[in-house]
């Protein structure tokens, strides 16, 4: 079962679901659309080694960060982290991350398997982005990327993920290891 937009009003107001910045115009009847926010990261494919995430053997990805009005290309079969401008999460609702239909039939992948927010976890989530097209797609900070549905717990939780999350607090840094990070570029406006 998922909150209606009736529901999700009401929880934003009893405090029962965070959404910072929230939007009206992006309730929808049965979902909450969220924006793109300006932190991308991309493998640096031309240093990059097999990953072995048992053994901590992680790619080397560099940080980009894109201001608003500019542009990200995501090019065919490549992949790319990025973050949502909204900061959501709830303690008595678990949150499922879900792609766009519009998005998806021009062959963006938002996120791989991380599609839930577990109860607890507060943060500006971050999207696993692959284009599956065979032309570039163009991604802005502040278009909508993807949307959440709040599903009601059957009871409370033991422990909350703020409590046991390896990802709690600040999920953007914590996506690779420091090791693995390379030096971080701007990417200003795009005069197109």
């Amino acid at each position: 079962m998922f909150l209606t937009d009736i529901d999700i009003r009401k929880s934003l107001k009893r405090g029962d679901i965070t959404i910072d910045d929230f939007d009206e115009e992006r309730l929808q009847p049965a979902s909450y659309d969220v924006v793109l926010g300006n932190k991308f990261a991309v493998l640096e494919s031309h240093s990059a080694h097999p990953i072995d995430p048992m053994a901590k053997i992680l790619p080397e990805m560099r940080d980009i960060e894109v201001q608003d009005g500019g542009r990200f290309v995501l090019n065919p079969g490549h992949m790319a982290l990025g973050t949502l401008r909204d900061y959501v999460g709830s303690e008595k609702y678990l949150i499922q991350l879900s792609g766009k239909s519009s998005l998806a039939r021009i062959g963006l992948v938002i996120h791989n398997t991380a599609g839930i927010i577990n109860p607890g976890h507060y943060l500006h989530v971050t999207l696993e982005l692959f284009n599956v097209n065979s032309v570039p797609i163009i991604l802005r900070p502040g278009m909508e990327i993807a949307q959440l549905l709040f599903s009601p717990l059957s009871s409370d939780t033991e422990h909350s993920y703020s409590e046991t999350g390896r990802f709690n607090g600040d999920n953007w840094g914590k996506n690779l290891t420091t090791e693995n990070r390379t030096k971080k570029k701007k990417i200003k406006k795009s005069k197109k």
